[in-house]
Formats: structure tokens, C-alpha cells, sequence
């Protein structure tokens, strides 16, 4: 019995090696030739399914600026600088997030950052003070600035959240270190998601929904009564990109009937996470 190989195997692995030595070689070279390797890769086996989509979001994210992928300033959940304490507490519970934003007046003029567990540990010693005066610096960086350089800036000065300029100082939205690597891995879900559920859709009051986009379609009309289904798409985030007519973008959405789509979560790949809103209440109290 012997340890060679087959020459099935071994010839496209003979071949991936060599086309690897050609990257290397000096000879001019392009991204597109890059992930052509990759993929063949892939292919033959030498990479998984995952490993392929990584590699693949790196190189996208190092093609990628801040602007690409930011949250938009009228988005953003934020806090006045002058504000007691005690009364952000509500807005911490609703959201859940671990930073927000400190504004001076309008949403164009942040002036820091208010981390959760600042005002937790401080309002417990002294319920008067304002968020001025436990607020942090915020990082600050313009649109154009490239998502690779930014992770590592965000790597070195421990950030996990800066605020995106426009080139009159004003600001423009935020991004986080986990905006970043979701184009990497996917994804990251966390214990304060809303939509973190057993199910795929997080009711927020009687007209608004989270809905997660692998939502089968057929379930969807199930469950508020439309009649959506049809044997061109199998999820509601599907159905939606065919009534896009492209891949959308965070913050796009569309009006169909009574109901308003607004994409909350997406890639370049597929659409992750929809808000609906309706003009009136689609499901039954059960």
C-alpha cells in the first residue's frame, strides 16, 4: 500500500501551487486575478465555504471607506451633554447599546462619547452630575478614510467607536469596531440584539417589526396576512432585493402597499436584518 496521491488530486492542487508562485513572481497583478486564485482554491478544496467569504471581506474592506458602511447621523441614538444622569437611564435600557454619542445642541456637533458603564458606576456616587462631566473624547475621522486603516487604528487606541466627519468638521453618522468586521465575518449577533429571538420577527410595538431576512416567505404572509409569496424568491429578504433591483445599502427602503421596508443590517453579499412599519396593526391580538 502506498502514500501517493492520486494524480486527480494532485494535479489542481500542481496547478493552484503554481498560479500562487505566478502571484509572487513580480509579474503585474490585479485584485480580480487575486480572488480567481482564491476561488479555484476553494474549489479544489484547499479552502472552505467560510474561509472563502473572510478572505473575500478582507479584501473588500481594504477597497472599503468609513462612508461605505457608517450609520447616518439622523440615526444615530444620542445624548445632550447636559443632561442629568438619571434621566438617560431610559434610553440605555431601550437600546442597549455599550456608547453614545454626546451632542451640543444638534446631531452635527458631537462633542464625546458616553460609555454605559461610566453612567452606571457614576450615578451611583453622585446622581447630579451631567454627561459632560463623565464623558470621553471621541475619535474622529473623516468619510474617506479606508476601513482597513481605521481597524487598525481602532486595534491600537483600544476604540470601539468613532464619529465620521464631513469636510466642514460636521459629523456625518458613527461607525464601530463591529460595523468593520461584520463586512469581515458576517453578522455579530449579541445578547441586546431586539432581534435576537427564537423566532424571526421581533415585534417593537403594534406597528413596527424587526424581522430577520431568512424569514421564509411563506411565513412571512402567514404571519401578517400579505400575499407576497412566489416561486422567484424563498425569503423575505429576496422578495426585497427583487423589488429593489439591486443589492441595497443600510438605511434604503420602500413603500409596498401599507407597509414600509427599511433595510437595518446589510453587506454587499445579502440583507441580514428589516424594520417594517405599517399604517395600521397587521396582526391579531393572540
Amino acid at each position: 500500500m502506498t502514500d501517493e496521491q492520486p494524480p486527480s488530486i494532485i494535479a489542481p492542487r500542481k496547478r493552484w501551487v503554481e498560479r500562487i508562485s505566478q502571484l509572487f513572481s513580480g509579474e503585474p497583478q490585479d485584485l480580480d486575478d487575486l480572488l480567481e486564485i482564491i476561488r479555484e482554491a476553494q474549489e479544489n478544496r484547499l479552502l472552505d465555504t467560510d474561509a472563502l467569504s473572510m478572505i473575500e471581506g478582507v479584501l473588500q474592506v481594504s477597497q472599503m471607506r468609513v462612508r461605505d458602511i457608517m450609520i447616518p447621523r439622523v440615526q444615530m441614538v444620542v445624548v445632550p451633554k447636559d443632561a442629568e444622569l438619571e434621566t438617560i437611564f431610559p434610553l440605555v435600557i431601550e437600546f442597549c447599546h455599550s456608547r453614545y454619542p454626546v451632542i451640543d445642541g444638534d446631531r452635527s456637533k458631537v462633542v464625546g462619547v458616553l460609555l454605559a458603564k461610566d453612567l452606571l458606576a457614576r450615578v451611583l456616587q453622585n446622581n447630579t452630575m451631567t454627561v459632560q462631566d463623565i464623558m470621553r473624547p471621541a475619535l474622529i475621522v473623516p468619510e474617506s478614510k479606508r476601513l482597513n486603516v481605521l481597524l487598525k487604528e481602532f486595534r491600537t487606541n483600544g476604540n470601539h467607536m468613532a464619529i465620521v466627519v464631513d469636510e466642514y468638521g460636521q459629523a456625518a453618522g458613527l461607525v464601530t469596531i463591529e460595523d468593520v468586521l461584520e463586512e469581515i465575518v458576517g453578522e455579530i449577533e449579541d445578547e441586546h440584539d431586539d432581534h435576537d429571538d427564537e423566532g424571526y420577527v421581533f415585534q417593537r410595538n403594534p406597528n413596527e417589526f424587526m424581522i430577520k431576512a431568512l424569514m421564509p416567505i411563506e411565513e412571512f404572509d402567514d404571519y401578517f396576512s400579505t400575499n407576497l409569496v412566489t416561486d422567484e424568491y424563498d425569503t423575505i429578504g429576496g422578495f426585497l432585493v427583487n423589488q429593489f433591483e439591486h443589492m441595497p445599502k443600510k438605511g434604503e427602503s420602500l413603500v409596498i402597499e401599507n407597509m414600509r421596508f427599511e433595510v437595518i443590517r446589510a453587506d454587499n453579499r445579502r440583507i441580514r436584518l428589516i424594520k417594517l412599519k405599517t399604517q395600521h396593526n397587521l396582526v391579531a391580538e393572540k
